[in-house]
This record gives structure tokens, sequence and C-alpha cells, in this order.
């Protein structure tokens, strides 16, 4: 998106949850938009009829109410809405389910399939005042608030491109898969994955796009200074708002996005040594001996911390539960991992045999990965399907080396699969464990920023 093709807040659609049955409260009345119908205060639940409208049962009431399968509940005051069972982290190990609280107006639209989908329809700056303490804790220091603030607004406004999802054609899915033979005759899958899956709002509630649970916990004064410090600011490169991402912990040095993402190189998302002076860094970890060297070994830099405080002031709670982020171990036996690629994947590729590093970004991250099974060898890649691929839930990172160990078994496979790894998430962008540690040191949120995003400046578009 273009500097100049915004001027003002915009609404924004907000996909929170969808299930063929949808409980919420409302705590006060809310008018259906386009109608007379007030819903007054209470529990009601969803579900779609044969015909696609919307069904709406109030709990403890025998009336039931009859919806298009398009619908807007918009608060007439200060109310808020509820909605139960929301789940958060889908498909990584700290998935769980919520109940969470909204501001803003509920939409109630169906998928088409059977399923009603809640959107939350909300100011752009009262979203990121939920974000900003969802992505972390809402304790963090101001200055790392204040840097989150601007990148998730960055971030934000870029992916929509000046339009909203739920007005634009349909777009394709949020994978890019190519399926492929490369030159040597060898079987390639690549995907990566982008938020326009979201055909129906414009982005989502969970880690796909960004972490949105509510306003219980965002109400703290570092909050409230953080945003209003910022309205309206974005990061920059030239004419262009900065996609600017970003994820829990580097491991030491940052990745460029087209490793993660399209191949489409980004000036601001480039390697970065995690360390102070590490912007245009000369290190590269893309070749196996020295992504060994650096994930074995404890570099310092700015993430390497076990400061408690530090880490609970940043951390949600369920992300404290992962305590070994900028080094870690995961050992498999060959079975339990041949079985876990098996249903990742949908593909048989027999018993794992060796798990080989085709290609590596600058941060040692691998971005193609042959598999080799006892009935077919594929690569794999990009990071998250690699991640996606080698765990039951999502590996920390797709930075890692491998050893074996055991006798080896009839058809060559070891006995045991052992990945060292580095870091938390796709690497590319801002490093959010590293910024809190930049912050404790006295840095300040332009620090930050110019640290992460080489080539970027701040610039206020209303």
């Amino acid at each position: 998106m273009k500097i100049s093709d915004l001027q003002e807040e915009p609404v924004i659609s907000v996909g929170i949850q969808t299930a063929a049955r949808i409980v919420f409260s409302l705590s006060g009345d809310y008018l259906v938009r386009g109608t007379a119908m007030v819903l007054p205060a209470g529990r009601y639940s969803t579900g779609v009829l044969a015909d696609g409208r919307l069904l709406i049962s109030p709990d403890g009431r025998e009336k039931e109410l009859v919806l298009p399968p398009d619908s807007v509940l918009q608060p007439t005051g200060q109310e808020h809405f509820w909605l139960e069972r929301v789940r958060i982290g889908l498909q990584f190990h700290w998935e769980r389910l919520q109940r969470q609280e909204f501001e803003g107006a509920l939409c109630l639209r169906c998928d088409g399939k059977g399923q009603t989908i809640a959107v939350n329809l909300i100011g752009l700056e009262a979203y990121l005042y939920s974000v900003i303490a969802s992505e972390m804790k809402a304790s963090a220091p101001e200055e790392l608030l204040k840097a989150h603030a601007i990148i998730s607004r960055s971030w934000l406004l870029a992916q929509l491109q000046g339009g909203t999802a739920a007005t634009e054609a349909p777009k394709p899915g949020a994978a890019y898969p190519i399926e492929r033979i490369d030159e040597q005759g060898e079987k390639e899958h690549l995907r990566w994955y982008e938020r326009d899956a979201h055909r129906l709002f414009d982005v989502c509630a969970d880690d796909h796009c960004q972490r949105y649970q509510g306003i219980a916990h965002s109400g703290t004064p570092q909050v409230k200074a953080a945003l209003q410090a910022t309205r309206g600011q974005i990061l920059s490169c030239g004419e262009e708002i900065c996609d600017a991402r970003f994820y829990k912990c580097c491991g030491g040095m940052t990745e460029s996005f087209e490793n993660c993402w399209a191949p489409q190189p980004k000036p601001y998302l480039r390697p970065v040594r995690d360390l102070p002076g590490g912007t245009g860094t000369n290190e590269d970890y893309s070749q196996e001996q020295a992504a060994r060297s650096f994930i074995l070994g404890n570099p310092p830099a700015y993430c390497r911390t076990d400061d408690q405080k530090i880490l609970s002031l940043v951390l949600n709670d369920y992300d404290r539960e992962t305590q070994h982020f900028y080094r870690w171990t995961v050992r498999y036996p060959a079975e339990e991992l041949s079985d876990i690629v098996r249903s990742r994947s949908g593909i048989d590729f027999g018993r794992i045999i060796a798990l080989e590093p085709v290609q590596r970004g600058p941060s040692g991250r691998i971005i193609r990965l042959r598999i080799v099974g006892s009935r077919q060898r594929m690569i794999v890649g990009k990071e998250l399907e690699i991640r996606k691929f080698l765990s039951r839930t999502h590996l920390y990172s797709s930075a890692f080396v491998v050893d074996t160990e055991g006798r080896r078994l009839e058809d060559g496979a070891p006995e045991y699969f052992i990945l060292h790894g580095a870091g938390w998430g796709h690497g590319s962008g801002l490093c959010q464990i590293g910024a809190a540690v930049m912050s404790s040191q006295g840095c300040s949120h332009r620090d930050i920023l110019s640290h992460y995003y080489p080539n970027t400046s701040i610039t206020r578009l209303y």
C-alpha cells in the first residue's frame, strides 16, 4: 500500500471464530443493523438453516430469531460481547480454548458450508489496543509496546492493500503450493502461507495473522501510552508501508523475507545479527558447516536471555511454558518421526531414513529439506511447511541440524533422529524477545525498529 492511500483510521473486520455453533453473550442491547430488531443483554447460540440464514437461539427463552446470513449486531452504547470457547494457537504447542471479550460490532456470517463465522468490526486503533497486549504482555516496557504498535499497524495496512477482504473478489488460498520435478528429476513440494486465505474478513485473530484476544488483558497504562504516542504511525520504506513481520526469537540472526514467503526480496527484511551494530552484517549461516557451528554454539545475542524478570514482563503465561527457545533439542525414535511426517504431510514416505538440508537461509533456517523414506523421497519447503511436517504441532523453527544415534535398522534408518535447533518462529523482522532485552537496556522504540528493519523510517498517516 502507498502511504498516500490512507489518511484516516479505517474500520477493519477480524475473524475470531468459525464453528457450527457459536455461543456469545451481550452486555446490553445490540441493534441488528438495517432492521428495527434489538437483541437484549443475554446469552445466545447460533445455527445455520438449510437456506443459509442464521438461527439465533436465546438461552432460557423460547423465541428464536432468524437473521440474514450476513448480520451485524451493533452496540447501542458502550456494550461489550463475549465469545465462548475461542481456540487460540491453532495447531501450535500452546493451543487452548479461551473465553474472550470484545468491543465494537459483532458480525455473524455464514461460510457457505453450514458454519458461522464470528467477525469483530472495529477501528484499527482499538484493534491494536488488544493486539499488542495479546502478542505480548500488557505489562511489557513502554518502548517495546510502542515499537510493536507501529509494526502491527504497518503489517495490517500493508496486507489490506487499499481494500477489504469482505468486498474484494476471492483471492487464491492462503498457501502457494508448488509441486514440481527439479532439474535432477526429484519431487519438490514448496508451500508458504499468507493472510489472503481470509475472504470473508480482513485478518484472523490468531498467530496466522496477529494475535487478537479481546480486551480483558489490555487495559494497562503502558498500552494506553504506547497507542496514544504512536497513533497513526507506520514503518515506511520509500513510499511504501512496510510489511513488518515479527516472531518470538530469532536465535541470534534474522532471516530474509523471500526465504519464508514469496520470492520477492524486501530491503527492510534482510539478515540482521541480533547484536549492537548487527544491521548490514556480513555473517552468513547458509552453508552447512557454518550453520552447524552457529546452531550448536551459544553465541551472544539480544535474545539469548534467561532473565525471568524480562521474560515475565513480555511473554504471556502460555508462552512461558516454552522454556528453551534460543537453543533447543528434539529427539525422535525413527518410527515416531515416520508416523508424524505421514500424519502431518499426508504423504507416505515409509520409514524415514534421512533428513537432508538442501538449502538454508543466512540465519541457518532450512528453506528446502530433503526427506528420504523407505518408499519415496521428496524436497519440501518453505520454513513453516518443514516445521509442520516434523512435529505434531509446529517445530520451534527450521534453524536446526540433524544428528542420528543408535543402531541402523534393516532399511538403513537410524534408531533415533536428534534435531538441535535455534530460535522460535520464522525469523524475519522483529525478534520480540530480543526487542524486549533492547528495551530493558534503555533502547528507544526507534532504536529497536532501526535495528530489526534497516532502510526504514517512521511516518504518521493520520
